[in-house]
């Protein structure tokens, strides 16, 4: 994928991440997130880049019937699959680059795991900044470095092996904003006065190894890039690199370390 590069996913890829990624992940992200937006009764929220919608999901769920939340992202598999889920929401189509919102609109703004793929990041965390009220907070989470990553970096490793240099420009994308003093200054250049950085160390949680290279290949665009054999190749040598992750049972407990930034606009 390259820098400008839309990373877009069929309904089929949505489904898988909704089912696979976001139980094995991304849930377990998405409440550090709120908490460290501060996000309290009777405000107003969107969540950017929202995929499948599980930020803005567990958001609604904690505002109840006071406040509003709404998911903006491009991608209309991702939206679809989001509006089956959670009709009660307000699912909107949009570019985190031109956010389709007056200014101030929202007491907070969220980002979970998308901030890397967006073309312009200061200019959208601009965007997150324009529409959040003054005083508002933006707040993202982000994958760390891939060489903090003990078990996605040989998994990585792998993937590049087998599948090619478009392989590993995709799959490098997902980490790029993966050191937390350039996050912050992507922050501080969008006008954001960080209030909060900090590090943690999550477990992405999957049945067997086989279900982890499913997931990653099947619910990311890798999987429209490569062939049959290839694939088999990664599923392959994965068997090995994953083996110190591996449970008895065979279940997968591979180390995910984020980044969660919390910034308030001036």
């Amino acid at each position: 994928m390259t820098a400008t590069e839309t990373f877009q996913l069929q309904i089929t890829a949505a489904e898988l991440y909704e089912q696979k990624f976001v139980p094995a992940i991304f849930a377990e992200w998405a409440p550090l997130l709120i908490d460290a937006a501060g996000i309290s009764p009777g405000q107003s929220v969107l969540d950017v880049g929202c995929g499948t919608g599980i930020v803005a999901r567990q958001a609604a769920d904690q505002l109840g019937d006071t406040g509003t939340v709404v998911g903006v992202d491009l991608n209309d598999a991702m939206l679809a699959v989001a509006r089956r889920l959670r009709p009660d929401i307000d699912w909107r189509k949009g570019d985190a680059g031109a956010l389709p919102f007056p200014a101030g609109q929202f007491d907070a703004v969220l980002c979970q795991m998308a901030l890397m793929f967006f073309p312009d990041r200061v200019g959208a965390l601009r965007e997150m900044a324009r529409v959040a009220r003054d005083g508002g907070t933006v707040a993202a989470v982000v994958p760390a470095l891939l060489a903090d990553q003990p078990a996605y970096g040989p998994f990585v490793d792998v993937a590049a092996r087998h599948a090619g240099q478009e392989a590993l420009s995709l799959l490098n994308t997902y980490w790029s904003c993966g050191d937390i003093g350039e996050l912050q200054a992507l922050f501080g250049a969008a006008g954001l006065e960080v209030v909060s950085a900090a590090s943690h160390t999550g477990t992405a949680r999957h049945a067997s190894i086989d279900e982890f290279v499913a997931t990653e290949v099947e619910g990311s665009p890798l999987i429209d890039r490569i062939t049959p054999r290839q694939y088999a190749n990664i599923r392959e040598d994965a068997e090995e690199v994953l083996q110190p992750f591996t449970s008895a049972d065979g279940s997968v407990m591979a180390p995910l370390q984020g980044h969660i930034i919390s910034a308030r606009k001036k």
